[in-house]
């Protein structure tokens, strides 16, 4: 039950800053004292959950792009594909040290943007070799992408954050995928937990992603800081007490 419940916060975390939920649920299931290999599978599962179904909801009001989101996407997809094979020979104190550096650089490049500028539009193919490149890298570690790919996307491409927080989501939904193959391949993926954790998320993601389409750009950045400051403190935890 407290899994379900965990994933209802997950979920609206998920809906309301563009992401897989990985940010939260690899800490967590560390927390709960997890191997950081199985909660990165778990954490794969339940992402498709709540990306799927919060990729619909900014579909449906008119907050998702297709077309730019779809080249991230493909790209993630391709990435992700290796992400077994990193988990499978990167040591666990690596992966987790990587999360961290991670969470980071997130937290300084977040707190210097700028949200308020005017949105630019990148090339399909720099989105695809982004996605790429994300994919990769993120699904080894736990987390869909998003915590990369909107720092990116808005720190340093110029994409407007509302938009970039749902291609974001979108993003998830072929990274996980792909890397929810490769982990399973693997033997990494714990199926009833996953699954217990993306069914609580789909409640969450729903009043996330309503929640997030009413707030202003300002105030969405400083949630996100405060998400990715939580998540630096709780693998900082986990690193140093193990």
């Amino acid at each position: 039950m407290i899994l379900v419940v965990i994933g209802v916060c997950v979920g609206f975390i998920s809906g309301f800053f563009g992401i897989g939920g990985g940010t939260v649920v690899v800490p967590t299931m560390l927390a709960f004292g997890y191997d950081i290999k199985i909660a990165i599978g778990i954490s794969i599962l339940q992402m498709l959950f709540s990306a799927i179904f919060g990729s619909y909801i900014n579909y449906k009001n008119g907050k998702l792009v297709i077309n730019n989101g779809i080249f991230v996407g493909f790209g993630g997809l391709f990435g992700a594909g290796l992400s077994g094979f990193i988990v499978a020979a990167v040591p666990s104190k690596c992966l987790e040290i990587g999360l961290l550096i991670t969470l980071a650089i997130a937290i300084v490049k977040f707190f210097m943007t700028n949200v308020s500028k005017e949105s630019k539009n990148p090339s399909n193919i720099l989105l695809f070799i982004i996605g790429a490149a994300i994919g990769a890298i993120a699904i080894s570690m736990g987390i869909g992408g998003a915590l990369f790919l909107t720092p990116i996307l808005v720190g340093f491409l110029g994409v407007d954050i509302k938009k970039a927080v749902s291609m974001g989501l979108f993003f998830v939904i072929f990274s996980s995928f792909s890397g929810f193959i490769s982990l399973a391949w693997h033997g990494y993926v714990d199926y009833k937990d996953g699954i217990l954790l993306g069914l609580g998320s789909l409640a969450g993601v729903y009043f996330g992603t309503k929640t997030s389409h009413r707030i202003s750009k300002q105030s969405q950045k400083y949630w996100l800081l405060a998400l990715y400051v939580s998540m630096f403190c709780l693998t900082l935890k986990k690193v140093i007490f193990g």
